[in-house]
């Protein structure tokens, strides 16, 4: 699901005039370039230190949630 999309249709349905029609619930566009299985596989990779290779990498999502989730 788009998210921009859903964040959207929030806003036009909060801020809409009390006598109009509501707008329609966005439908979900699958992404360019793939399907949602093999995006799902590529977020659970495991951890790999690329730091002493001197490559850069990004982290996963479940590598940002656990670092926002860990104490101090």
């Amino acid at each position: 699901m788009d998210h921009l999309a859903v964040a959207n249709w929030m806003f036009a349905t909060v801020h809409r005039d009390e006598d109009t029609e509501p707008a329609d619930y966005p439908e979900a566009v699958p992404r360019p370039g793939g399907d949602s299985a093999s995006s799902a596989a590529s977020s659970d990779a495991p951890f790999v230190d690329l730091s002493q290779a001197g490559e850069e990498r990004v982290a996963s999502p479940a590598e940002i949630v656990a670092f926002l989730s860990s104490p101090g």
